[in-house]
């Protein structure tokens, strides 16, 4: 029951980091403006969720990945982590 525990919670942080990263991503490669500059403008914005969403994107290959390797409880975890990403947006696009 330990690993079953482990291989999700390994898939919940992998699927965080990779958001993080598709975050940066955004903010550092994507975006016209420099890096804080682009903070300061989803600050003023208040897009947060709108980034949020962008960034959780590369959960899916994540997700796919795991699939594919037949690491089903990781997949599992990646799952569980971009239903709260979803969750979270939604909160902050609405309250």
């Amino acid at each position: 029951m330990g690993t079953l525990k482990n291989t999700i919670l390994k898939g919940i942080l992998v699927s965080l980091f990779a958001t993080f990263g598709g975050v940066f991503l955004y903010l550092e490669y994507i975006s016209r403006f420099g890096f804080y500059e682009t903070i300061d403008l989803i600050n003023e914005g208040k897009l947060y969720g709108k980034v949020l969403s962008l960034a959780a994107i590369p959960n899916l290959v994540v997700f796919f990945i795991y699939i594919k390797k037949k690491q089903d409880n990781s997949a599992k975890g990646v799952l569980l982590a971009t239903i709260l990403i979803a969750l979270t947006t939604f909160v902050l696009k609405f309250f």
